[in-house]
Protein backbone atom coordinates (compact mmCIF):
# COMPACT_ATOMS: atom_id res chain seq x y z
CA UNK A 1 0.00 0.00 0.00
CA UNK A 2 2.85 2.25 0.69
CA UNK A 3 4.71 1.69 -2.18
CA UNK A 4 2.03 2.31 -4.36
CA UNK A 5 1.45 5.54 -2.63
CA UNK A 6 5.03 6.33 -3.02
CA UNK A 7 5.23 5.70 -6.43
CA UNK A 8 1.96 8.07 -7.56
CA UNK A 9 4.03 10.39 -5.32
CA UNK A 10 7.31 10.14 -7.30
CA UNK A 11 4.93 10.51 -10.93
CA UNK A 12 3.47 13.70 -9.37
CA UNK A 13 6.83 15.03 -8.93
CA UNK A 14 7.89 14.49 -12.12
CA UNK A 15 5.33 15.67 -13.80
CA UNK A 16 5.72 19.04 -11.72
CA UNK A 17 9.34 19.19 -12.92
CA UNK A 18 8.64 19.04 -16.03
CA UNK A 19 6.02 21.83 -15.61
CA UNK A 20 9.24 23.82 -14.04
CA UNK A 21 11.50 23.21 -17.09
CA UNK A 22 9.01 23.36 -20.01
CA UNK A 23 6.25 26.20 -18.12
CA UNK A 24 4.98 28.62 -20.76
CA UNK A 25 5.07 31.36 -18.05
CA UNK A 26 6.72 32.11 -14.81
CA UNK A 27 3.58 31.88 -12.85
CA UNK A 28 2.85 28.23 -13.96
CA UNK A 29 6.43 27.95 -12.99
CA UNK A 30 5.93 29.03 -9.66
CA UNK A 31 2.81 27.19 -8.99
CA UNK A 32 4.48 23.78 -10.27
CA UNK A 33 7.47 24.41 -7.76
CA UNK A 34 4.76 24.82 -4.87
CA UNK A 35 3.25 21.84 -5.91
CA UNK A 36 6.31 19.97 -5.91
CA UNK A 37 6.62 21.19 -2.07
CA UNK A 38 3.73 20.49 -1.45
CA UNK A 39 4.22 16.75 -2.53
CA UNK A 40 7.74 16.41 -0.74
CA UNK A 41 5.73 17.27 2.44
CA UNK A 42 3.35 14.12 1.73
CA UNK A 43 6.41 11.98 0.72
CA UNK A 44 7.87 12.79 4.60
CA UNK A 45 4.53 11.97 6.04
CA UNK A 46 4.09 8.99 4.18
CA UNK A 47 7.60 7.86 5.23
CA UNK A 48 6.82 8.74 8.45
CA UNK A 49 3.54 6.67 8.73
CA UNK A 50 5.51 4.06 6.88
CA UNK A 51 8.62 3.56 9.22
CA UNK A 52 6.41 5.18 12.56
CA UNK A 53 9.02 7.63 13.33
CA UNK A 54 8.02 11.20 14.58
CA UNK A 55 10.74 12.84 13.08
CA UNK A 56 10.03 12.95 9.64
CA UNK A 57 7.25 14.60 10.48
CA UNK A 58 9.30 17.38 11.74
CA UNK A 59 10.93 17.78 8.51
CA UNK A 60 7.58 17.53 6.25
CA UNK A 61 6.36 20.82 9.01
CA UNK A 62 9.64 22.87 8.15
CA UNK A 63 9.52 21.93 4.63
CA UNK A 64 5.78 23.71 4.72
CA UNK A 65 7.05 26.58 6.03
CA UNK A 66 9.89 27.09 4.05
CA UNK A 67 8.10 26.46 0.81
CA UNK A 68 5.42 28.98 1.84
CA UNK A 69 7.90 31.98 2.78
CA UNK A 70 9.84 30.56 -0.77
CA UNK A 71 6.71 30.93 -2.70
CA UNK A 72 5.76 34.73 -1.15
CA UNK A 73 9.48 35.68 -1.87
CA UNK A 74 8.73 34.55 -5.47
CA UNK A 75 5.41 36.40 -5.82
CA UNK A 76 7.15 39.68 -4.55
CA UNK A 77 10.03 39.36 -6.82
CA UNK A 78 7.18 38.57 -10.04
CA UNK A 79 5.62 41.49 -9.47
CA UNK A 80 8.68 43.56 -9.36
CA UNK A 81 8.49 44.61 -5.74
CA UNK A 82 11.11 44.80 -3.02
CA UNK A 83 11.00 42.35 0.06
CA UNK A 84 10.88 45.26 2.28
CA UNK A 85 7.11 46.40 0.54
Amino acid sequence: MFTTFFVLLIIASFMCLYRVMVGPTPPDRMVAIDILGTLVVGMCALYAAYTKKGFYLYIAISWAILSFVATLALVKFLEGRGFDE
